[in-house]
């Protein structure tokens, strides 16, 4: 009859390799798990080796999917391009901020600015040729610190005629005349006078941060029989629209 062979004569004859462990004082032969980062290797509930997947007990964050494994690498979450345009030239761009966060583009601004001014005149004699009295002014900034911005302007104008009998007057939105008026009746009339307006593409790209000055010459022409004014009242509304 054979002699028996104890566990502590053959642990000697055991040693590990590539993925393996053995304890020679236990005689435990175990797995080798790396502790390189990305591994994801590890050991189930069950015992037994296990690799996650994007089933398993390692879930993508938000934004990705994936699990980092080889059968199911992380990967960014994306969606369906729903436009007509194709997204190589329409499409935005997405970068890393200097916290690690992704950033999109700069959101789109829409700003607003306006100046109302009234000012008074000694009943001046209306110009019988084009003359400009007096000129008004707004100053606008673009806010928007990344893109250029798109000016529209508004501008409106009002002028008060004094107009003895068979006097007339008109004004002018620079050298656009753009109200006409004449007294046709034998008694003077005190204070006549129509508002109006005017809208317009100022600027096509006012760059970033930039300031413009808007101006608005109120001009007077056609003055006759004695006609005067003594007030103009004018609006300058700008908006500034970065997209």
């Amino acid at each position: 009859m054979s002699a028996a062979v104890l566990c502590e004569d053959v642990r000697g004859c055991l040693s590990g390799g590539p993925g393996i462990t053995v304890d020679q004082a236990t005689g435990e032969i175990a797995a080798d798990l790396s502790s390189q980062p990305g591994n994801n290797l590890t050991v189930g509930p069950d015992g037994g080796l296990l690799v996650p997947t994007a089933g398993g007990t390692v879930l993508a964050g938000c934004g990705l999917t994936g699990d980092g494994s080889g059968s199911a690498p992380l990967a960014v979450a994306t969606g369906t391009w729903p436009y007509p345009c194709d997204p190589d030239t329409a499409g935005g761009v997405v970068v890393c901020g200097s916290d690690g966060v992704l950033r999109g583009e700069p959101r789109g601004q829409v700003n607003y600015v306006q100046l109302s001014e009234t000012r008074t005149y000694a009943d001046l004699t209306v110009p019988s040729d084009l003359t400009t009295v007096d000129t008004f002014s707004l100053n606008v900034v673009n806010p928007d610190q990344c893109r250029s911005a798109m000016v529209l302007v508004e501008r409106e104008v009002d002028v008060d005629f004094v107009l003895p009998p068979g006097a007339g007057a008109a004004y002018a939105q620079d050298t656009d005349q753009v109200f006409y008026t004449r007294n046709t009746g034998t008694s003077t009339i005190t204070d006549e006078h129509t508002q109006t307006t005017k809208v317009y593409q100022a600027l096509t790209a006012l760059a970033p941060g930039a300031a413009a000055l808007i101006q608005l010459p109120v001009g007077l022409d056609r003055g006759s029989g004695g006609a005067t004014y003594n007030r103009i009242q004018v609006f300058i509304r700008a908006i500034l629209i970065s997209l």
